[in-house]
């Protein structure tokens, strides 16, 4: 099993999008049996995949160790795609982490999934917190959507120093260009520093997610941000495989 975190320090960076279609691609494309864990209490990857949380259970309470994940889980629509939904409890998990000192309990319950899972994705909460921190040293992989702005690039760039600071066995790290606009001349400047990095297109489409509750490949499975998604899928299953 191999986890990946699709992570911002900034919002509004098409995080959730990205995550939920790099989920579905996976699934899909990839044939894996794929797991989304939505830990941002907004619930925009639960709610994009058309599922609410489990009634009466609480995300909250089964990251602190009081009932099993596993209990919390959701099937989809869509073959070996299930999520772990997000619920409004996920609000007060800051707190309980700051005053937990068990530093390895996110690790542990990721571990737990190996055998009914090859890829679990989190669709993380945006900023730099103790979170984060743990996040980064459970996984395998961070996703960073960044777009092709000053600020995006500087929040880009904080979690690149993070990581260099943070005292761990550093997972990889693959930004990708998100949101990109290739009418706009800041957009093409900034794309050119880095022309290594993968791109997902500026697209209506991706808007229409919201709309039509489902990753993009779901309704316009030939459109560009569809093969975008599918592209950058099979990077990052190269990375996981290096």
């Amino acid at each position: 099993m191999k986890a990946v975190a699709v992570f911002s320090i900034k919002g509004g960076v098409g995080k959730s999008a990205t995550a939920v279609n790099l989920a579905h691609a996976a699934a899909t494309t990839g044939g894996r049996r794929t797991l989304l864990w939505d830990l941002d209490s907004q619930g925009a990857a639960t709610w994009l995949l058309q599922r609410e949380p489990a009634s009466g259970r609480k995300a909250r309470a089964a990251l602190a160790g009081d009932e099993a994940l596993s209990g919390l889980v959701v099937h989809t629509e869509f073959p070996n795609l299930h999520i772990l939904p997000a619920d409004r409890s996920l609000r007060r998990l800051e707190g309980d982490l700051a005053r937990s000192d068990k530093e390895k309990q996110l690790r542990k319950q990721l571990k737990a999934f190996t055998e009914s899972y090859d890829r679990i994705l989190i669709d993380c909460p945006p900023g730099l917190s103790e979170l984060a921190v743990r996040i980064f040293r459970a996984v395998d992989l961070i996703v960073l959507p960044v777009i092709p702005s000053p600020l995006s690039e500087r929040a880009a760039a904080q979690l690149q120093e993070e990581l260099a600071m943070g005292g761990f066995d550093r997972p990889r790290l693959l930004p990708v260009w998100s949101m990109v606009d290739a009418r706009r001349k800041l957009h093409r400047q900034t794309v050119a520093a880095h022309p290594d990095w993968p791109q997902i297109p500026y697209s209506s489409t991706v808007e229409q997610m919201a709309v039509h509750r489902a990753p993009v490949a779901a309704f316009q499975p030939s459109g560009a941000p569809a093969r975008a998604f599918a592209a950058l899928w099979a990077q990052v299953e190269a990375a996981l495989l290096r």
